[in-house]
């Protein structure tokens, strides 16, 4: 698999986070070569945070650990890369158990206390007994560390995706680390997509769920490659408390300013790391709509550009077709008076007021579309809505990728 022309130079050098270990093993049910399932080992009294896929069709990992983060505790969360288990029935659930408890009796936890995530095919059953055979791998003492616990979860995607920050709380240096996959199937209602971030951060559980659900609109919520919702997306949010810190109550609470903004910039690192990493993917498009009623209705039209095939195609071929643009605007159906609407490409305006700019220059736009960085702009009226969304063009490598996917 050709390597995206978007993969950042390198992984970054992310620290440990105390009270987490990161471990992998090869089960080989899809990949071979590789290893191809993680576990977050966790320490006793953190806390754990989660949002899911709101697909009709979640699979059976998504419903287990949903149900199970409303205790916003955990002692490990599992995954394994190749097969949803998703759309396999009472099976697939019977599995989940199965793999939950089998591994709790590695570490010496319930059941209950432990997550799981899966990715891959969909609708084939898992082989559990590839998966419970490295089990005394996965509970293993030694850290493997974030870039091996990145490549262990990765299906098609083409690199390993990690972001992390430090930040202080009160005086006292907190940690965060993240790694995510995901290359295609990428929209929002939860965006095929995992996250794992971790910090030694002190927070209490309302707080880290309210924290990590608005980090996610604002990221994982805010990308798309293909406009389709996997059955799979999950994304965790673990505070082990290590840092000492006191304990922060609210999600509010003006101490974690520092906190919440380094959050916000590891999983939007995360998230356009997805885009950068969509499946045939040569250019990555930012897309900023202002003017709308309300953020809302400015988040509605960002995605109607970001998903529209014929502004994707149109930047694929480097092409500043803004009137694809203007259609994507209008076919979002949030009731804009077109004579205000303002269209711009790389900074370059191209239309205001309605119509385009007469005798405009397509010089500068040019050599801007021929580069791997796009921005589109489009001011939609007066209002105080604003929304920042991101998305890949579309390519002949899509297709050739998920044509052959299943083989």
């Amino acid at each position: 698999m050709n390597v995206s022309p978007l993969t950042p130079a390198s992984f970054p050098d992310l620290p440990a986070i105390r009270g987490v270990r990161l471990t992998t093993a090869r089960c080989g049910m899809k990949y071979q070569s590789r290893d191809d399932l993680m576990a977050m080992l966790i320490d006793p009294g953190s806390h754990v945070a989660g949002v899911f896929t709101k697909s009709d069709t979640a699979a059976a990992a998504v419903r287990w650990s949903r149900e199970r983060c409303r205790n916003s505790t955990a002692r490990a969360i599992i995954t394994n890369a190749g097969n949803a288990n998703a759309f396999t029935g009472e099976q697939g659930m019977q599995d989940v158990v199965t793999l939950c408890t089998g591994f709790a009796a590695h570490i010496g936890a319930k059941g209950e206390d432990v997550l799981i995530a899966s990715t891959g095919v969909i609708g084939e059953p898992l082989d559990c007994a590839l998966i419970t055979a490295e089990f005394e791998t996965l509970a293993k003492t030694d850290d493997a560390g974030w870039l091996a616990a990145a490549n262990a979860i990765r299906t098609t995607d083409t690199f390993a995706k990690g972001a992390g920050m430090a930040c202080e709380i009160d005086g006292v240096a907190v940690q965060l680390c993240g790694i995510a996959k995901g290359s295609g199937m990428i929209a929002p209602n939860m965006a095929t997509m995992l996250g794992y971030i971790a910090t030694d951060a002190a927070i209490a559980p309302d707080a880290l769920q309210a924290l990590l659900v608005s980090a996610t609109n604002k990221s994982f919520n805010a990308i798309t490659v293909d406009s389709d919702t996997s059955t799979s997306d999950s994304v965790f949010l673990v505070a082990t408390g290590a840092a000492g810190n006191a304990e922060i109550g609210r999600a509010d609470d003006p101490r974690i300013n520092e906190f919440r903004a380094a959050l916000d910039n590891v999983m939007q690192d995360l998230a356009t790391q997805i885009v950068r990493d969509g499946e045939g993917a040569s250019k990555l498009i930012t897309i900023d709509i202002t003017g709308a009623r309300d953020e809302s209705s400015a988040h509605k039209i960002a995605m109607s550009v970001a998903n529209s095939p014929l502004v994707k195609t149109a930047i694929a071929g480097e092409d500043a077709n803004w009137g694809r643009v203007v259609m994507a605007v209008g076919k979002a159906g949030q009731s804009i008076d077109q004579s205000c609407l303002t269209i711009a490409m790389g900074g370059v305006t191209i239309a205001k007021d309605g119509g385009r700019i007469a005798g405009f220059d397509e010089t500068p736009l040019a050599a801007h579309m021929a580069g791997d960085n796009i921005l589109i702009e489009a001011r939609v009226g007066d209002g105080p809505g604003a929304a920042r969304v991101w998305t890949c063009d579309l390519t002949y490598g899509y297709i050739r990728i998920n044509a052959d996917y299943r083989s």
